[in-house]
């Protein structure tokens, strides 16, 4: 269609035209923010099981292989002056409850003075070859600090508390959570009853359901 006149019509200004284009550019990054939270939101872990740690060879590892069972997790260190006692109590308690239901999760941390000072290989082989222990070894983390390994920052965001020293022991249930912690000079009584009393429920538990 002409104008009067003979001249064409224009259907915009390249003002209009450049505001269409930014409009449209800004409603398409917002899209695309929100969904990248929504994706985020549904990744974020819910539970201790939801994580992947690195094994002591540095590889993958999903906790999701411990879901329905009892944890109990452990900052290790190889020259505590706790380190025998602890690695003697620990690997009992493994043997005791069993690996169907119940294992110490080994984390070595090197931030409490000069008590785990070599790599996770080296640290798994001393603890295996000097106190016998069979339960597994994860890579060593930090778990002070920006730098805090996720799946241990989860345990003390839980509870509220972050160790102080080596050998803190956070229980956690057959869903991921933690219900229990004790301090490394604690009695290690407590642990094992608490331990035993949620391996049986477990046990009870797989009774009725037969």
């Amino acid at each position: 269609m002409e104008a009067l006149g003979g001249y064409p019509v224009k259907s915009s200004s390249p003002k209009a035209k450049r505001l269409t284009v930014l409009l449209s550019m800004t409603v398409g990054v917002g899209c695309l923010f929100l969904l990248q939270t929504q994706l985020v939101r549904q990744r974020k872990p819910k539970d201790f099981y939801s994580f992947d740690v690195r094994d002591a060879k540095g590889r993958t590892f999903s906790l999701e292989k411990y879901r329905g069972k009892v944890s109990l997790v452990v900052n290790v260190a190889s020259y505590s002056e706790n380190t025998e006692e602890n690695y003697k109590f620990l690997q009992e308690l493994h043997r005791e409850l069993g690996t169907s239901h119940f294992n110490v999760l080994a984390f070595p941390c090197g931030q409490f003075g000069n008590t785990e000072p070599g790599t996770s290989r080296d640290i798994e082989a001393y603890a295996k070859s000097t106190y016998g222990v069979t339960f597994p070894f994860f890579s060593k983390i930090k778990i002070l600090g920006s730098e805090a390994d996720a799946a241990f920052k989860f345990l003390t965001d839980s509870v509220q508390k972050t160790p102080k020293w080596n050998f803190w022991k956070f229980l956690v249930n057959t869903e991921g959570k933690v219900v229990q912690v004790w301090r490394a000079n604690e009695p290690t009584e407590s642990v094992r009853e608490e331990s035993r009393a949620m391996v049986r429920e477990i046990i009870l538990k797989k009774r009725v359901e037969l």
